[in-house]
């Protein structure tokens, strides 16, 4: 016993984890112990410590980094906790005794005694370490293999390359050697593990297969707060939104005490859908539960409120948070370029400089988009020129993309081109959301030639199997009456989703070849593609340029069986569609049972009665739009000026025109006043229309769409 007693005052310290348990055991000597024993009570206190460590650990061990695997020495810790970096041994002389049979039972692993591990374990280890360098090279078949050879060659349950070979998996949105991996798994005693099962669950989220991943989570005979957090996301992350939240009130029902994680992922899915009410729920719970005051949880309430078209709201609670960072500042910037709020978003950035808060990549892109949408183009360039020369950010391709798409969308084509050119110039490797941008730039300028070169770079970039870079090129050509070319490359990708057939749909009925456009919609059906709502408004369009009135019903009899009925959009083209065929009842009566109603369908209804030559109906609807207080829009006026016209309805059509910059602050375009030009003509008022021709603030090319009849 002395000569122990030497050995460990020479070799070890107190608190020295490979101490033996007589030495916390031991008393010492009376001196030094005080009244009341204080080294056996610290003794005591380090024994439960431990004990209350491992009950956190086996409760939930997904919070604990396992690094068994991986560590390069013993004197390293087994387990780490992710928040508290508290750490745990395997071999620790002070576990409590049941520790070995939980990590049996769990499927964790065998505990190894002593500083040395045995061969097969020290195999093992080495191995792990292998299978982990292999998946952070990407090379996922390798590791695979190496974990077949680790199950049939040791009894050691290779938990940690199960888990590697799962993350890299997911990296790579390699699905099938995540079968594979799975597949072994469901072989071993691991099967049932709850942390395993969270990262499968996860694993098949990434690789896209979502009804995977609902399979293990169903299949889970116990579930965490990280289970539901990873089939949720599944779901909200897939765009099934709905789903997401029956999940989260499914979940809220076992019980189980949602964190921050799943609110943050939950909120995400009301933005998506706009779903306000859900996300004001969501508030209240987060309140009740004292998750204000995070930063990450605040950012995203922001951005739900604004996605719910809720901006006041969104800056009230913006303006009320504790802490702020500079993802805070992008969100509301976000939400006011989102809702066409363009200056308010240039005013809340100018703000954001004021504070100190320095800008990054992601809010240049928010300021960039609002310039976009609200048509502030030249102060989105000063922006964007600004970036490197004052905040010494480096443009990124995601705010070379954003720039370029500004001009794009508001018809500076050439200067979306020549920005890309001085892209290139600078080095920035373009993606695929930048060829996209460029190509609807090409095909709103019929730029064939721009189109033909973008196409070759795409290819030389290797884009070309992009299945949403080759929908939008076949959409160039065929904006560029290239019908046949625009065919010939659908035909060969290697990938076709729904946006790829409306692309080719789309250009058929565009110029003018509504047949060939019925019949692709009859071959799409034939392969098994779903068509969405998107498909149906451009064949109704299709059969409205033809008067196809049969093939119309046939489709109207579609949407009613897949359900797109109560799609505004949808409704709103068959409104068109039937009173393009001549069916003005039909049309009406369909108007009349919208289950809702947007600018659109009050616009394209009053187009009908115009068409058909019944302009006081169209006026009678326009006043009874107005009183529901649906805004008009510059679109509507148009159709009811044309009403207007063709039913020779002089004064009315005064009225209305003087009406819209006085009382509904719309500025008149040329087409407003082809229309007013026309209807004075058709009167017979050809001083009257002269004078107004003259009185144009824009130019006098317009041509006049006299009709004698």
């Amino acid at each position: 016993m002395a000569l122990r007693m030497t050995i460990w005052r020479f070799s070890r310290g107190i608190n020295n984890r490979f101490n033996p348990p007589w030495v916390h055991a031991r008393p010492e000597p009376a001196e030094q112990q005080g009244s009341c024993g204080f080294s056996t009570l610290k003794a005591s206190g380090r024994l439960l410590n431990m004990e209350q460590r491992w009950k956190e650990f086996f409760a939930d061990p997904s919070q604990w980094w396992d690094n068994r695997f991986t560590k390069k020495s013993s004197k390293h810790p087994d387990f780490k906790h992710k928040s508290t970096l508290e750490a745990l041994w395997v071999d620790g002389w002070l576990n409590p005794c049941w520790v070995n049979e939980r990590m049996v039972s769990m499927a964790l692993g065998h505990i190894q005694s002593g500083d040395g591990l045995k061969s097969r374990a020290r195999d093992c280890f080495c191995n792990g370490d292998k299978v982990s360098r292999l998946c952070q090279e990407g090379r996922l078949k390798e590791a695979l293999h190496m974990v077949e050879l680790m199950v049939q060659e040791t009894t050691t349950t290779p938990i940690g390359a199960y888990l590697y070979l799962l993350k890299g998996c997911s990296k790579k949105k390699a699905l099938a050697e995540g079968k594979q991996v799975h597949a072994l798994i469901a072989q071993s005693v691991l099967d049932s593990n709850i942390f395993l099962a969270n990262t499968l669950v996860h694993m098949y989220s990434k690789c896209g297969s979502v009804l995977d991943a609902h399979k293990v989570f169903s299949n889970m005979p116990q579930r965490n707060v990280y289970s539901w957090t990873a089939i949720i996301s599944a779901y909200a992350n897939s765009g099934q939104g709905e789903e997401a939240i029956n999940l989260f009130q499914q979940m809220q029902r076992t019980g189980l005490a949602p964190d921050k994680v799943v609110f943050v992922v939950v909120l995400k899915a009301c933005a998506s859908l706009a779903a306000l009410e859900q996300g004001k729920q969501l508030h209240s719970d987060i309140i009740k539960r004292g998750f204000q005051s995070d930063v990450i949880v605040g950012n995203t309430l922001v951005d739900m409120y604004a996605k719910c078209g809720c901006t006041d709201d969104a800056r009230e609670l913006f303006n009320n948070m504790s802490e702020r960072n500079v993802v805070s500042w992008s969100a509301m910037i976000a939400g006011y370029a989102q809702n066409g709020l363009g200056k308010e978003a240039l005013a809340l950035y100018e703000h954001m400089k004021q504070e100190g808060v320095q800008p990054d990549n992601v809010t240049f892109v928010c300021v960039l988009s609002a310039c976009a949408h609200s048509r502030l183009v030249d102060e989105g360039r000063c922006v964007f020129d600004s970036m490197r020369k004052d905040h010494g950010v480096t443009p990124d391709v995601v705010s070379w993309s954003a720039m370029i798409a500004g001009y794009a969308q508001n018809g500076l084509g050439k200067e979306a081109l020549a920005l890309y050119e001085q892209m290139k110039q600078e080095g920035v490797q373009p993606n695929n959301v930048t060829f996209v941008v460029l190509l609807k730039a090409c095909a709103s300028l019929a730029a064939l030639e721009q189109g033909k070169q973008l196409h070759s770079d795409i290819i030389k970039r290797g884009f070309q199997s992009d299945v949403i870079v080759e929908s939008t090129l076949v959409d160039m050509y065929a904006k560029c009456g290239c019908t046949e070319d625009a065919r010939e490359l659908f035909n060969n990708m290697s990938e076709r989703n729904v946006v790829s057939w409306n692309a080719m749909i789309a250009g058929y009925a565009q110029n003018g070849l509504g047949k060939e456009a019925l019949a692709l919609y009859e071959q799409m059906k034939q392969e098994g593609v779903q068509p969405n709502n998107v498909t149906f408004v451009v064949l109704l369009k299709a059969c409205a340029s033809l008067a196809a009135l049969e093939q119309g019903k046939q489709l109207h009899s579609d949407i009613i069986k897949r359900g797109f009925q109560s799609d505004v959009i949808v409704g709103s083209t068959l409104v068109d569609m039937y009173a393009k065929c001549g069916c003005i009842e039909d049309a009406r009566e369909l108007f009349n049972y919208m289950s809702e109603r947007n600018v659109v369908s009050w616009s394209a209804m009053i187009a009908g009665y115009a068409q058909n030559g019944l302009g006081k109906e169209a006026l009678a609807l326009y006043e009874q739009m107005k009183q529901e207080g649906v805004q008009p829009n510059n679109v509507t006026f148009t159709c009811v000026l044309s009403a207007c016209a063709h039913s020779r309805l002089v004064d009315e059509g005064r009225y209305v025109f003087d009406s819209m910059c006085k009382d509904h602050d719309v500025t008149p375009t040329k087409e407003h006043y082809a229309c007013m030009v026309d209807l004075l003509a058709r009167a017979g008022c050809w001083v009257d229309a002269e004078l107004f021709t003259n009185k144009m603030p824009i130019s006098h090319s317009v041509p006049l769409l006299v009709n004698s009849g």
